[in-house]
């Protein structure tokens, strides 16, 4: 491996949780932007707030039933996109990381997908002349939040399975707790405390997990033993491809292909029905296999 490849890599949270498109096309120009700006003094925030900024106009390009209007907006997602990647690509490469880049990167994809729901329901409202569909707005907007919630945990439970350093922003709602009660008040605080909401939901949702930690902890302390870490991996990584379907990827073609038919409702029924529907059938393998895994 060059050393090209090896910077490329320590580029990545892991190649085991990339799905194709991401590392195909997404993170190498990520990659490449990311070691551009390296040296810069252009920092991983900077770059997360601009990503919110060219995502949010994403819902402008979206709203007339124009066929050049939409491309824009289609562009503009994937270039939001990219900005995602640089943003965590650059924190790893550069070593600049904080708590509030990672809340706030995670709350990147929130602005952008509820700019693009809220437009869709003005859409469609014009359209069909009802105000309705701001209802189908707040159920996608309510259904995508958990679904991104659930699928960041799995995600990153993944990571704390490979190693240590490659899972330290795995934290229990002990740790989150803890960490809230002990920071100032200001935006930060602010912002961790929907955090700690975020991670009450993702403990809340998955029993069978939280007592297979537990059960692990208990017998090894905070170092499992590599066969564990391998045996939870290889049984996880074949959920992955399912749980690849609530990913940016997995919704964003689907997105693409019902703005340019011109029939956007199409993508409300796909995220309250059919994503709501995978993401039922991930928890349920998920707690199963967690459960198997403590039992046995």
């Amino acid at each position: 491996m060059s050393e090209l490849d090896k910077e490329y890599e320590a580029s990545l949270k892991s190649i085991e949780t990339e799905n194709k498109i991401d590392r195909i096309f997404y993170r190498p120009i990520g990659f490449r932007i990311a070691r551009m700006l390296r040296g810069t003094g252009v920092t991983p925030n900077m770059i997360t707030v601009l990503s919110i900024f060219v995502g949010a106009a994403v819902g402008f390009f979206y709203y007339p039933d124009n066929f050049v209007y939409n491309i824009c907006g289609i562009l503009l997602l994937i270039c939001a996109n990219i900005l995602d990647c640089v943003d965590g690509q650059l924190a790893r490469l550069t070593g600049i990381k904080s708590e509030i880049g990672r809340i706030l990167d995670g709350f990147a994809g929130d602005i952008w997908f509820t700019c693009i729901y809220v437009s869709f329901a003005l859409r469609l409202g014009n359209e069909y002349g009802t105000n309705c569909f701001f209802i189908a707005a707040v159920l996608s907007g309510l259904s995508h939040l958990v679904q991104a919630n659930i699928t960041d945990y799995y995600k990153t439970l993944h990571l704390y399975f490979i190693s240590k350093e490659k899972g330290a922003e795995f934290q229990s709602l002990e740790q989150v707790r803890a960490r809230h009660k002990e920071m100032k008040y200001g935006i930060n605080k602010f912002f961790y405390f929907l955090y700690r909401g975020y991670t009450l939901l993702q403990v809340k949702a998955t029993p069978s997990l939280q007592k297979m930690l537990q059960n692990l902890h208990a017998k090894y302390g905070d170092d499992f033993p590599e066969v564990v870490r391998t045996d939870f991996r290889k049984q996880s990584r074949e959920l992955m491809r399912l749980i690849d379907l609530l990913t940016f990827n997995g919704r964003t073609i689907v997105m693409f292909i019902v703005v340019l038919l011109g029939q956007v409702w199409c993508y409300f029924v796909y995220e309250i029905v059919v994503l709501n529907i995978v993401l039922l059938v991930a928890m349920r393998k998920h707690e199963k296999m967690c459960a198997t895994f403590y039992n046995r």
